[in-house]
């Protein structure tokens, strides 16, 4: 329900072609930004990005601990391709990636896979009483029972996050570009209504960008936990 894609797409799906734009200026502007540094700066572009570097940083410090500042890259990058994709759906002529179950289930795998990594690299074997459950304070011979019980339900746990993650920022991105799409048709008389609903969607892009980046946060804080 989107008007003509403005940018040329090269044979590329659209939301891929988007997605390959977002990176492209995000390497060039992260250049850009990197390449004069100063102690003491004095442009705006690095005062920008310092403020949005720190102010990431101590979000992330707060909510994985101290020893989750090492994986604010991951985060980081996480937030902001997810912010800028989410942002391009109130341009007109371009969509937002994140309309795309592909794009947000692979965003959602990438954490997946990064947090039983960084479980495993920081924990070694014993990142497997994750699986088991709080048991520690129960008696032996009912840990041993209750043992595959929560091997089983863990594990489904585990497995839910990234269907959860993919389709909370998939249905309110698409669901977001579907009244824009349906009100567009009704132009004139909707005008009001679009004007608040593209309102409503600027809220919702800068939600779901820290929902998604605060639950990619909370799992691989978990990962970095003792389990007990």
């Amino acid at each position: 329900m989107h008007a003509p894609i403005i940018l040329p797409l090269f044979g590329l799906a659209a939301h891929t072609a988007i997605m390959l734009y977002i990176i492209a200026c995000l390497g060039v502007l992260s250049y850009l930004v990197s390449r004069r540094l100063e102690s003491i700066p004095n442009n705006i572009g690095q005062n920008i990005a310092e403020f949005v570097v720190e102010g990431i940083g101590n979000f992330v410090e707060e909510t994985m601990g101290h020893h989750g500042k090492k994986y604010f890259p991951l985060i980081a990058t996480l937030g902001i391709y997810i912010l800028i994709s989410n942002l391009l759906g109130l341009i007109p002529g371009l969509l937002p990636p994140t309309s795309n179950l592909n794009t947000t289930a692979g965003l959602a795998v990438i954490v997946f896979v990064a947090t039983h990594i960084i479980g495993v690299k920081e924990h070694g074997i014993k990142y497997l009483k994750h699986f088991m459950g709080p048991l520690g304070g129960l008696p032996l011979i009912l840990r041993i029972l209750m043992t595959p019980l929560m091997i089983f339900v863990e594990t489904i746990s585990h497995l839910v996050r990234p269907v959860s993650l993919s389709l909370r920022l998939f249905g309110n991105i698409m669901g977001h570009e579907l009244i824009v799409g349906v009100l567009l048709l009704l132009m004139p008389i909707a005008y009001p209504l679009l004007a608040l609903s593209t309102a409503l969607g600027v809220l919702v892009v800068f939600i779901q960008a820290f929902i998604f980046s605060l639950l990619s946060m909370m799992y691989l804080g978990g990962a970095l936990e003792e389990a007990h």
